[in-house]
């Protein structure tokens, strides 16, 4: 469980494939991690596999690669990190699962006072658990639902501290994105959806 509060930035040193599945290496200034522990890089959760002095790697499988733009990484990349949430950690953010529910398109930034927008054309299923003023993670950083300017169309009114603290000073119109909905909108999607199997009763 996360809080969408990136904590570091890191960066993505070296990019291999191996039985495991592909293999990054991210340079990073974390001197205390754990075997096995879970880090949200990009807001996708990964697991610590090996670790040094500046340095840890994970890898991702066939179905992340799948669901995520992890596969299009390249070494230079910089990435949104954090560690797991830990009890009696503040939670700052919203709860967080590091499980991307899809991949968003940058269509529009632009600047407004003291504000950066971004437009997002969110995929298939994705809109619907978007409320106005409510919680996203967007490449693992928790934000607010500032307008859904269309059926299909996420905006975000990003401040000067996230875009100095995080990635998302770096997008560009074009690039895709890591979306997770928040947690309760999909719960209570699934709660008042019939289920699947009542229609073979």
């Amino acid at each position: 469980m996360f809080t969408g509060l990136v904590d570091k930035v890191g960066i993505v040193s070296s990019v291999t494939e191996s039985s495991a599945g592909r293999e990054l290496r991210i340079d990073s200034d974390y001197s205390d991690l754990a075997l096995g522990e879970s880090i949200a890089i990009n807001g996708a959760c990964l697991t610590v596999r090996e670790f040094g002095e500046g340095w840890f790697t994970v890898a991702a499988v066939a179905t992340t690669l799948d669901r995520t733009t992890v596969g299009g990484w390249q070494t230079g990349q910089r990435v949104n990190l954090e560690r797991a949430l830990r009890a009696g950690d503040r939670l700052g953010g919203h709860f967080v699962q590091g499980h991307v529910d899809g991949v968003a398109t940058v269509i529009d930034i632009r600047r407004r006072d003291d504000a950066l927008l971004v437009d997002l054309a969110l995929p298939q299923g994705l809109p619907e658990l978007m409320v106005l003023h409510g919680s996203v993670a967007v490449d693992g950083v928790s934000l607010t639902v500032n307008e859904l300017p269309g059926p299909d169309l996420l905006q975000l009114s990003l401040i000067e501290y996230t875009l100095r603290h995080t990635t998302l000073a770096d997008l560009r119109v074009g690039d895709r994105v890591h979306v997770e909905a928040d947690m309760l909108g999909k719960y209570v999607q699934r709660l008042l959806k019939e289920p699947s199997w009542s229609s073979a009763r």
